[in-house]
């Protein structure tokens, strides 16, 4: 059959990403004492030359089904691991490709214990990268990392209030609170292990208060006065992430790549704040 994705194109403009997004698969993860089966979303691209005009997105799928087939059958230990995988089978199938690029999320849940000790199983989004560089060294770059909803309650509203009532006692006085949904990436190295669940604890510790799906009164009175006790802005979030950040992984290189953004959805405004940081774990060091 002919190969029209092969044929040449008059507009001869090399493209950075074609591919998928949106293929759902499941993945068997074995991590150390338990294994977890994720339903998993997958997007997955490759750089396509100007003389080629079209990508074979068949090839892509292929892809993704071969190594998550044999994840059902022999667990993955992580879900970068596996979008690494697929990021090197994707240049072997594309010969005209120099790089590829695959995103895997997932939701993820962890057991957790309320401010009046309640047990809940919470869900947090798992995110997994790989980027794939033929010839490079090294030839696939990984990055994991957790998405956290939380709570964080405005400083400015409260030292406005404390102002004008002139409040002075112990207890955090009244302000407005936000929806705070904070996503880290951290690159893991070659020989290097990174925990989603620890990625989890730094971003839900760097707001006011996690949240909870299910809260009784006595919990909601505990957790409304432990986020007005630890009133933090957007960017008060971000930089307690990163500071969390360098002393957790003191152990991984310099070069390892960061990216934290973090989004208070406003109760009081009609738009959201918004604060990010993408560096490098020397650079926060430095």
């Amino acid at each position: 059959m002919p190969d029209v994705q092969a044929r040449g194109v008059e507009n001869a403009f090399k493209l950075t990403k074609v591919g998928v997004t949106g293929v759902t698969k499941p993945v068997s993860v074995k991590r150390p004492g338990r294994a977890v089966t994720l339903t998993a979303t997958f997007d997955v691209f490759v750089d396509l030359p100007a003389h080629q005009r079209g990508s074979h997105l068949s090839r892509n799928l292929e892809a993704i089904g071969e190594v998550v087939d044999d994840s059902v059958r022999d667990p993955v230990p992580g879900l970068e691991d596996l979008a690494a995988t697929i990021a090197r089978s994707l240049l072997d199938r594309h010969a005209y490709a120099t790089r590829s690029h695959v995103r895997v999320t997932a939701d993820y849940f962890l057991e957790k214990t309320t401010p009046m000790g309640r047990r809940s199983l919470e869900r947090y989004g798992l995110v997994a990268e790989a980027d794939g560089d033929r010839g490079g060294s090294p030839e696939v770059r990984r990055r994991i990392g957790v998405r956290v909803v939380g709570m964080t309650a405005c400083p400015c509203a409260m030292e406005t209030i404390r102002e004008e009532t002139g409040e002075t006692g112990p207890l955090p006085t009244i302000t407005h609170n936000q929806r705070n949904i904070t996503t880290l990436v951290l690159e893991e190295p070659e020989g290097h292990g990174v925990e989603a669940d620890d990625l989890v604890a730094i971003v839900e510790s760097s707001m006011s208060a996690p949240t909870f799906e299910i809260l009784k009164r006595p919990d909601e009175g505990r957790l409304v006065r432990l986020a007005h006790e630890n009133p933090r802005f957007v960017e008060d979030v971000v930089r307690e992430v990163l500071s969390r950040l360098v002393k957790t992984y003191a152990r991984l290189p310099d070069g390892v790549s960061v990216s934290v953004r973090s989004e208070s959805e406003e109760s009081i405004h009609k738009h959201n704040a918004v604060a990010e940081r993408v560096t490098t774990l020397g650079e926060l060091r430095a």
